[in-house]
């Protein structure tokens, strides 16, 4: 069933959703937060939008041009949406398409940013699954794995430019080698906590295109109290 909610944390702003699939998660907001967006930049491309959570919390931090690209109707028409209600539609463009098809179209050095919450399990041939359903190419690689993602980056990127992703702890290897492999160096990474005392669940990381060597470990990210209560560093992004 489809609803129209508050976008987490923000009164102003709305999210359409349907209920019997994916709701957007924390991973869409802790990305946006997290990847680097500074003056300079002219153009953001967020893959696999999903109902475009990321765009529209990209859009509070920056005026320039946003395109989404997600590659099921169904969620490409509550994106289309959910940008429209917000009034939107001149900063955000949704693109309903496949990735891997549609960047070959694309200008090369085209974007300065990238940012996507892909599939985080790897598709394997023995796979039982349902390669058409919603959850699974949302949840496996069957659409798009590493190695895509990263030459698409590598292609679509200017010089410098950042592509950031959010991910799990477990694939971190699998990344850095997909973005050496593809000239992009790694420059920051965050691990995310459920809590203090407990094992990472959630991987924040940003390469730069051809960019120097040298990246910064920041500081660990706690979602939850003790009490269940989420961090103050966390309610500061749903303000």
């Amino acid at each position: 069933m489809k609803v129209v909610n508050d976008l987490l944390g923000y009164k102003d702003m709305k999210i359409v959703q349907d209920t019997e699939m994916f709701s957007f998660s924390l991973d869409s907001v802790l990305l946006p937060h997290f990847v680097t967006i500074n003056k300079n930049i002219d153009k953001i491309l967020d893959i696999g939008c999903g109902n475009a959570p990321i765009p529209l919390i990209m859009s509070t931090r920056t005026n320039k041009k946003i395109v989404g690209v997600e590659i099921q109707k169904e969620v490409y028409n509550m994106a289309l949406e959910s940008v429209k209600i917000n009034n939107l539609d001149k900063q955000i463009e949704i693109i309903n398409a496949d990735i891997n098809e549609y960047y070959k179209k694309l200008e090369s050095d085209s974007f300065d940013v990238i940012t996507c919450n892909p599939p985080f399990f790897k598709y394997l041939e023995t796979s039982n699954i349902n390669k058409n359903d919603y959850k699974t190419i949302a949840r496996h690689e069957v659409k798009l794995n590493l190695n895509n993602l990263f030459s698409i980056a590598r292609k679509l990127l200017k010089n410098n430019g950042v592509i950031a992703i959010v991910h799990r702890p477990d694939r971190l290897i699998d990344i850095i080698l997909e973005m050496k492999k593809n000239n992009i160096e790694p420059k920051k990474i965050r691990f995310v906590y459920p809590k203090m005392g407990s094992e990472a669940n959630i991987l924040l990381i940003e390469g730069s295109k051809n960019g120097k060597s040298g990246m910064k470990i920041l500081p660990p990210l706690y979602i939850h109290l003790d009490n269940g209560e989420y961090t103050s560093e966390v309610l500061k992004y749903f303000e």
